[in-house]
């Protein structure tokens, strides 16, 4: 397949752009910056002045789009914000302008999510059917992202939303950041503990990815998430054990807050989010095992 991603030299796209190329496919990777071509991947500019993209592209048999800014880096500022929902909606609306404008239209687009857009709970199990969204900012800015990648499904593209939950990796992503406390020895409980994490090993993120792909019938919202989430007090013992590190000094919410602001809902709050739909369209994960996954990532 010729395979167009929006994304591609991000943290998640690297890993799908790797293991497209490992199965012998071609890319296309846009990007604002010109960058020399390698084998099977060629680099095509997009979002700059005078870029036409179609115009490099001419015909295309997927498209994957993970672009945005990053909602990890910095403070929840309003200009933040913006940014990154902003980021979305304007590299999805020139996606679906590229594809009108391609002498040949792709079967298949994959659009990237998040499972922020269920409400937090400490009880509920969400499913792709479940029609509750968080009413906060990082719901909202999955619901008009999702909304928006959707409109191609009524033009006869096949769709399908990836909700990523908390996507795990070695050097990038959340666990970095929440392995660092266990390394310096003071790692501990974070909030009250209770709440779900929803993770997901990036190798999983893409092979899901490529699945989704290869698999016709495969359409709609699909939870990218490990089979097995974790209460984050276990998560953190996980990764203790994992490090043969301590688990003991707690960080309290407010803490937390006072640290991160707005953002520290991404490890304050959390959800049990079901990947069920994905397992019974034949799909396996390679890591569905939190301890598993960290002896992967942190040895």
């Amino acid at each position: 397949m010729k395979v167009v991603i929006a994304g591609g030299t991000g943290f998640i796209g690297q890993k799908i752009t790797s293991l497209l190329k490992e199965k012998g496919h071609d890319i296309v990777i846009l990007t604002r910056s010109k960058r020399p071509n390698e084998k099977n991947i060629e680099y095509v500019q997009w979002l700059t002045d005078g870029s036409k993209p179609e115009e490099e592209i001419l015909s295309a048999d997927a498209f994957i789009n993970l672009a945005g800014v990053s909602i990890n880096d910095g403070r929840w500022t309003p200009d933040h914000q913006q940014q990154i929902y902003d980021s979305r909606m304007v590299a999805t609306d020139e996606l679906i302008r590229i594809i009108s404008a391609l002498q040949s239209k792709p079967t298949i687009f994959l659009n990237a999510s998040a499972i922020g857009i269920y409400p937090a709970s400490e009880t509920t199990i969400y499913s792709e059917a479940s029609r509750d969204v968080a009413d906060d900012f990082l719901g909202k800015t999955v619901h008009d992202w999702e909304q928006k990648a959707a409109t191609l499904q009524a033009q006869g593209i096949r769709t399908a939303i990836m909700r990523f939950g908390v996507v795990l990796g070695k050097d990038e992503g959340a666990l970095p950041l929440m392995s660092m406390p266990y390394k310096l020895f003071v790692g501990g409980k974070v909030g009250s503990g209770r709440q779900w994490v929803s993770w997901v090993h990036v190798q999983d993120v893409a092979n899901a990815a490529v699945f989704l792909l290869e698999h016709a019938s495969a359409q709609g919202v699909f939870n990218i998430t490990a089979p097995f989430p974790l209460r984050m007090n276990d998560f953190g013992k996980t990764i203790g054990n994992v490090l043969h590190r301590p688990h003991w000094l707690p960080a309290p919410a407010f803490l937390m807050k006072s640290a991160l602001g707005q953002k520290s809902a991404l490890v304050l709050e959390g959800q049990y989010v079901s990947s069920e739909k994905i397992v019974t369209a034949g799909f396996d994960f390679e890591f569905p095992v939190l301890a598993d996954a960290l002896n992967d990532l942190l040895k």
